[in-house]
């Protein structure tokens, strides 16, 4: 079957920095988001892209948080999201689209990971509802801008977390099996790459490409939710942080450890790369093209097949649109 998902040897890797996909480009006068870009590989993210000379703008649930963190970069914006929240996700998009502004970049990079079970108001189960639904709402609300940029990026973070399971159409917010956390995170890292190939065929016409992309094996704070002996088990302990540990095995996956610089680079690269036009719909690993593979070693580099299945897609589609009440008007 024909794929996109084929390399096109961009000539960087994986020590790649964010800040070296940007040498040589001037985004003044370009708009982006970054959720949870105040902090780990959000917060490079945002960094770049403003030293890069775009405006960006970063919500965020805990403002004197990332008031902190963002301190003394410029060209940068903050504003308030929780994405467990629909209110909050259609009150900070109304805020955005009432500026008058086009949307450039979008990227979808807040997200937890592991959590114990906890549900929404809506009753969904918290993993699903954060790093799948609350993104695909915001993005929904956000179209207008992004239509109006006449050649926007949405740039959703997965993982290879993706290997660990597909999506669960008949059961995806654990109401009838058992929850295991690592399943829900599975199960939400896939969600994100599947709506970026779904996103893509329906926003090419209007200049819209989407992208998913795994930053890499970097120890954040997205690991609070294991335990010392999960993390001992991949040789770690709760003082390694932000590539300080020697190469290995990361918390979340097998691969060497990046920086966070490295670990923004395949957002930053998607979200604005020219080696990517006329490109969309694709995974993203170490800023290049990701390859499938039929591999059943799980957390290895590559893509599953069931990822990029275009029914699949679809289907989670309109289960989003269904468990969101949210449509887009592409």
């Amino acid at each position: 079957m024909p794929t996109k998902q084929q390399p096109i040897h961009s000539g960087f890797g994986s020590n790649t920095t964010a800040a070296e996909t940007l040498k040589g480009m001037n985004l003044s006068g370009k708009v982006a988001i970054v959720t949870g870009g105040y902090a780990g590989i959000g917060l490079e993210t945002t960094r770049a892209l403003a030293e890069a000379g775009a405006t960006v703008l970063v919500p965020s649930r805990t403002p004197e948080k990332a008031r902190r963190a963002l301190h003394g970069i410029s060209h940068v914006e903050q504003g308030r999201l929780e994405l467990f929240d629909p209110t909050s996700i259609d009150a900070f998009a109304s805020e955005f689209l009432a500026s008058g502004r086009p949307l450039h970049i979008l990227i979808n990079n807040a997200g937890i990971m592991a959590s114990p079970l906890e549900r929404d108001t809506r009753g969904y189960e918290s993993q699903f509802a954060i790093n799948h639904l609350g993104h695909f709402q915001l993005t929904a609300r956000l179209w207008p801008a992004l239509r109006k940029a006449n050649g926007a990026r949405i740039v959703s973070l997965s993982s290879r977390g993706h290997q660990i399971t597909g999506v669960d159409f008949g059961d995806p917010n654990f109401n009838r099996r058992p929850y295991d956390r690592w399943s829900a995170y599975g199960q939400s890292k896939t969600a994100n790459i599947l709506f970026a190939v779904e996103l893509d065929r329906r926003g090419e016409a209007s200049g819209v490409r989407a992208f998913s992309v795994h930053p890499g094996a970097i120890y954040t704070d997205l690991a609070r939710h294991m335990t010392d002996e999960e993390l001992k088990g991949r040789g770690f302990t709760r003082n390694d942080r932000h590539g300080s540990s020697p190469a290995g095995q990361s918390v979340e996956e097998g691969g060497e450890f990046k920086t966070l610089e490295q670990g923004a680079a395949t957002s930053t690269w998607c979200g604005t790369s020219p080696q990517l036009a006329g490109v969309g719909g694709v995974y993203c690993e170490d800023v290049e093209i990701a390859q499938i593979s039929e591999s059943n070693i799980p957390l290895k580099p590559g893509l599953r097949p069931y990822a990029i299945d275009s029914k699949a897609a679809k289907g989670l589609w309109t289960l989003s649109e269904g468990l969101t009440g949210v449509k887009f008007h592409a």
